[in-house]
């Protein structure tokens, strides 16, 4: 995960060019809220990986282990570009069953949620795509690639598709006849008709060239970014959660049994004929707002800061933590994500939830002092002086009426 670490302040540097960019070029590609939802769906991401990252690595390195069918070396660079063009195909694969199967998709629609375009996008992924990823990934171990060389290549293949989300690159000519580009991957984040479904590769465009999935983008035909099912939500939880939801009322609600099994494992959007019936899903679109002041927004920013340093510093010593002392990460990292969320949707007990989120900093002091030689009364003493000032902050924003999200529906372009 150190590479991860690494790419980090160089990602928020570029988040900042191209914020410089759009405001020179008055194209305006962010908004606060979904910004901030992307990275915090990053950050839980990131964090909830370093306990399931073993399930993937465990699993392939037992495959590798007991049933490679060649022995490759790691020091040979025909191994290292075999695999790093053979994991863009198996992340073909995986990335389009993830759009294909119902269950896939649910994980997979978290990076898709967001209505707009821009680099927070490419650090908008799902917590739960470890259940099935790993089993698409097994042929490169049982072709001999040793487990460094997954690792690597896996990396390599995550960064390459962190610049392809952007708004402000035009089309690159022949460059993307071979590679994925931000043009052709606008299409695969479109919800139009003409693009829905296309341009699955990571690191390459010939696999969509090659099995037939591959779309240009159209002159007459601007993309319109974000799922079919729109979120509905600033929290990072509930992006999560929301497709394996509504799996779940569907299979409860119908009569059959058979249905109720199947449904986890059908093409995306299929539902029981009885369910459809009884509970047809709307058609029109509805975009997702809701009015937070600038200085509510500044203090959302300011706390949202307390958490990717908190998920930096997890990344850097998770290897040497106790499973416990994860969990007591996760969880800090969760619910705060989760109270931020509630700001960020201007619920009514949002300040009730945020003094509870900043009594849930003691914990971390804890668990600092037992990874660090530092001693733990200043570590209390700096949170204490952190949740103080955050309290403070908090009685003297200005108050705003609460209010329920704003929704405006309108007619989607394929409607």
């Amino acid at each position: 995960m150190n590479y991860l670490l690494y790419a980090v302040p160089a990602f928020f540097l570029l988040i900042g060019f191209e914020l410089l960019v759009g405001r020179y070029r008055g194209i305006s590609t962010y908004r606060f809220a979904d910004s901030i939802n992307s990275l915090s769906t990053g950050v839980l991401s990131t964090t909830l990986g370093l306990l399931t990252a073993t399930l993937g690595l465990l699993t392939y390195t037992v495959a590798w282990q007991h049933a490679a069918l060649f022995e490759l070396p790691a020091q040979g660079l025909a191994v290292w570009v075999f695999a790093f063009l053979f994991y863009d195909l198996c992340y073909y694969w995986n990335h389009r069953l993830g759009h294909e199967r119902n269950v896939l998709w649910a994980a997979h629609s978290v990076h898709h949620q967001s209505e707009d375009y821009n680099l927070t996008t490419a650090l908008r992924q799902p917590s739960m795509g470890f259940l099935f990823n790993w089993l698409f990934y097994l042929p490169m171990a049982l072709a001999g690639i040793p487990p460094v060389v997954f690792l690597t290549v896996a990396g390599l293949n995550l960064l390459y598709q962190f610049w392809v989300h952007t708004r402000h690159i035009p089309k690159l000519g022949r460059f993307e006849w071979l590679f994925i580009s931000p043009s052709n991957h606008r299409v695969h984040h479109a919800r139009n008709a003409v693009y829905m479904d296309r341009n699955y590769g990571g690191v390459f465009i010939v696999w969509d060239r090659l099995f037939g999935t591959f779309q240009e983008e159209l002159d007459d035909q601007p993309v319109v970014f974000g799922v079919t099912t729109p979120l509905a939500s600033w929290n990072p939880l509930w992006a999560n959660l929301q497709g394996y939801a509504q799996l779940w009322r569907d299979a409860a609600r119908s009569a059959s049994w058979w249905d109720r099994l199947r449904i986890w494992f059908m093409p995306t959007g299929w539902r029981p004929a009885d369910v459809d019936a009884r509970y047809p899903q709307c058609k029109a679109y509805a975009p997702f707002a809701a009015p937070l002041s600038r200085p509510r927004q500044i203090y959302v920013a300011v706390q949202f800061a307390s958490y990717v340093l908190g998920g930096s510093y997890l990344l850097a010593v998770g290897a040497s933590l106790s499973t416990l002392q994860l969990l007591v990460g996760l969880l800090w990292v969760a619910f705060g994500l989760y109270v931020i969320g509630a700001w960020l949707e201007n619920r009514s007990f949002a300040t009730r939830l945020e003094v509870l989120r900043v009594l849930a900093n003691l914990p971390v002091a804890w668990l600092v002092a037992e990874q660090t030689a530092l001693p733990l009364q200043p570590l209390l003493g700096a949170l204490a002086a952190y949740s103080l000032c955050s309290l403070a902050a908090l009685w003297w924003l200005p108050g705003e009426g609460h209010t329920r999200a704003m929704e405006q529906v309108v007619a989607t372009p394929e409607a």
